[in-house]
Order: structure tokens, then C-alpha cells, then sequence
């Protein structure tokens, strides 16, 4: 019989900072994160914003915020997890980690200056900054076990490890997993974001509003620690979501634009709803993918009226990349925090930014301020270049 999963501690850290409360008065505040660029020269690119730490000052434990020093993915996972752990309540030893990444880019840099400096060549800092060795790190630093997976499949990247992560536990493959991911903004991401048009010149982000501008990177990281309800039962643990679907698709459009009906995003959510044994009118929230682009947020309206239905309409529906910005591999598990967070608080977070409608985007998108809703199922959707797309739905508890 299949088991079911139990989200029992999270770690989460955006531009606002460190916690759930950070997330509280940013993200659920109505509050922008983005700042000017000062991690690189911003100097030759269209853009020059991003929501980084240094809007914020955030503090992280273990880790020193300063003038000058970006903190790598290595010591913001390690500070996610420790306070995942804590939350749970457990020390998950032999647990899996799966982890969504693109490497610590950080750690190349520095290996690469060397280098190029005549410096040691055979410095190990090039093997730390391969997406590999963040899940072996962080299963080092804990005692986690194995499987020690990093996903590396962009915007979906920590959304597949929360849904494989799931998957393990349903079929009693583990009883306890950690999973989910990172993203800092670096300068060759951000150049190759710039370079495709995809960032906003405004310095906003306004997704699903008329005359929307592009997207802009955030600083984010969080894990979670998955359990089978059994377990958590077993050991007293506070269960603070039900993780009861997930679903994975892909549509293989095209290299980098969305379905123009997001016909993969639209079947990754009802592979979600149907593993949930869930119909349409069940789900009370959704936290979309909601880029801010004009390709994407039309697509993902498309997507949403082909599963919703006439329902469609009643289900609000808010993008809180409109505040930390996209974090790529990150984005996934921290929308996932943020909208259990939506089912524990019972409060909505806005999509700020919206102003005037785009009469192609024609959904309750919670515009500019955080709204009361008692919701007992939502979801949470993401979509990646290459037409690959995931959606989890949690149940408040």
C-alpha cells in the first residue's frame, strides 16, 4: 500500500532573509525584492537588478554577510538544512538528499582567477563547484545517506527533487528524505538571461499584468524534509503539510519558449491532481510559475483553464517571483515553502506589480496585496527550458 508523505521541517532562505518570517514580511508583504547589482558590474547588460542578500543584509547561520563576499550554495544549503533538521525534529541519519542545482559557481571562479594567475591548477575547489558534490556535502556534513542526487534540469530542478523525494517514500523506498535546492544570482547566469531579452530593463517584475517586461533572478535556497506520515506519527513529529501529488511533464515545444497552450504544464498538473485523488474544484490556491514574460504567463493561463476547467476563475492564483525574483533550481522547493506556508497562515501571497489587465491572462491573480483564504489544497507549479514541468499539491493539515 502506498505510504503517505508528511512535509515535517523546511529551511528557507530569499533576498528578504533567513526564515519563515523573512518570507512573511517580503513575499507575503507585498514587498519587491530586487536591488541594483553589485555582486558584478551590471554595467554592460540591459538589466541591473536582482533580489540578492544585498537588499537585505540577511543573516544566515553559520555563514558571514559582508561587503565584498557572496555567500556560496555550499553554506546556504548547509544553513537550510540544519534548520530543516531542527524543525523536524530528527537528525534523518542515512536519509537521501536530492538536491536541485546548477553548481557553485563561486568556487569555479575562484578556481578558474587561480588559474588563469599562474596559481595551483589542481585545486579540489574545481570538483566542489560541480553540482555533484553539493548533495555528497551536505549528506557529508549530516550523515544523510544515499541516494545523493543533484538535479540540474533548471526552473523545475528542486521541484523534481521534492517529487522524487515523494515518490521514494510512497513506495517505501526510505522512510525519511531531504531535498531541495539552490540558486545565488552569478554574473555568466545573469549575462546569459540578458542576452536572450528575458530581464526586465523596468527593475520590476509584473507577471500576468499587461505590458509585463521580462523576469529577474533572486538570491534563494530551502529544503525540506520529507517523512512517511507513518514515521512522523511513530515519533511525535508535527506534521506541517501533507504532501499528496506531484506530476512531471514534458512537451518538448521548443529549446527555451513555453506551449503557447502549455500543454505540458497543463498535464504535469493533472498527473498532480489525479495522484492526489483530487478533482479541479478541490484546489483552493495556486502559486504559478508566473515568470513575468510575455510568453509564459500566457501560456500558463492556457495551461490553467485546460485544468481547471469553468472553475478556472474561482481559483486565485499569484506569482511571489513578483518579490524574490526567479532563483532557477531554488525556485521549486522555495515556492513550495511559501505556499505551505499560504495553507498554515491562511493567507494568500500577492502577485504585486499588477497593474493594468492583460486581457490574455484573465485569472484571480491576488493583485498587489496578500489576501485572508482558508485553503485546504493547493498548488504549486514550475516550468523549465527544453518544455520540462512539475507541479506538487500540499494539503493543509
Amino acid at each position: 500500500m502506498p505510504h503517505e508523505v508528511a512535509i515535517t521541517g523546511y529551511g528557507v532562505l530569499t533576498a528578504f532573509g533567513f526564515g519563515a518570517d523573512a518570507l512573511r514580511h517580503g513575499v507575503f508583504g507585498g514587498r519587491p525584492g530586487f536591488v541594483p547589482v553589485t555582486r558584478f558590474d551590471p554595467t554592460p547588460f540591459r538589466a541591473d537588478r536582482a533580489a540578492t542578500f544585498e537588499g537585505a543584509g540577511p543573516e544566515i547561520p553559520g555563514v558571514v554577510v559582508k561587503p565584498g563576499y557572496t555567500p556560496t550554495q555550499a553554506e546556504v544549503l548547509h544553513a537550510c538544512t540544519a534548520e530543516a533538521l531542527r524543525v523536524a525534529g530528527t537528525d534523518a541519519l542515512g536519509a537521501p538528499v536530492l538536491l536541485g542545482t546548477n553548481g557553485d559557481h563561486s568556487a569555479a571562479r575562484t578556481f578558474w582567477t587561480d588559474r588563469a594567475e599562474g596559481r595551483d591548477s589542481t585545486d579540489p575547489r574545481v570538483l566542489d563547484s560541480l553540482p555533484a558534490a553539493l548533495p555528497r556535502r551536505i549528506g557529508e556534513d549530516f550523515g544523510l545517506g544515499f541516494p545523493r542526487l543533484a538535479f540540474v534540469n533548471a526552473c523545475v530542478a528542486s521541484t523534481n527533487s521534492i517529487a522524487h523525494g515523494a515518490e521514494l517514500i510512497r513506495r517505501g523506498s526510505a522512510d525519511t528524505v531531504v531535498c531541495g535546492g539552490a540558486y545565488l544570482v552569478t554574473e555568466d547566469v545573469f549575462a546569459k538571461f540578458d542576452s536572450g531579452r528575458a530581464l526586465s530593463k523596468e527593475g520590476v517584475v509584473r507577471p500576468f499584468a499587461a505590458g509585463r517586461a521580462g523576469l529577474l533572478q533572486g538570491d534563494g535556497a530551502a529544503v525540506l524534509v520529507l517523512e512517511s506520515a507513518e514515521r512522523a506519527r511513530a515519533r511525535g513529529a508535527q506534521v506541517l503539510a501533507e504532501l499528496v501529488g506531484w506530476g512531471l511533464a514534458a512537451d518538448a515545444y521548443h529549446v527555451v519558449k513555453p506551449h503557447p497552450r502549455g500543454e505540458g504544464l497543463a498535464r504535469a498538473a493533472s498527473a498532480a491532481l489525479r495522484r492526489a485523488g483530487l478533482a479541479p474544484q478541490d484546489i483552493g490556491y495556486v502559486n504559478a510559475h508566473g515568470t513575468g514574460t510575455p510568453l509564459n504567463d500566457v501560456a500558463e493561463t492556457a495551461a490553467l483553464h485546460s485544468v481547471f476547467g469553468g472553475h478556472a476563475p474561482d481559483v486565485p492564483v499569484s506569482s511571489t517571483k513578483s518579490s524574490t525574483g526567479h532563483m532557477l533550481e531554488a525556485t521549486g522547493a522555495v515556492e513550495a515553502v511559501i505556499t505551505l506556508l499560504a495553507l498554515r497562515d491562511g493567507v494568500l501571497p500577492p502577485t504585486i506589480g499588477y497593474q493594468e489587465p492583460d486581457p490574455a491572462c484573465d485569472l484571480d491573480y491576488v493583485p498587489n496585496r496578500a489576501r485572508p483564504a482558508e485553503v485546504t489544497h493547493a498548488l504549486s507549479l514550475n516550468a523549465a527550458f527544453g518544455g520540462v514541468n512539475a507541479a506538487l499539491v500540499l494539503k493543509r493539515v
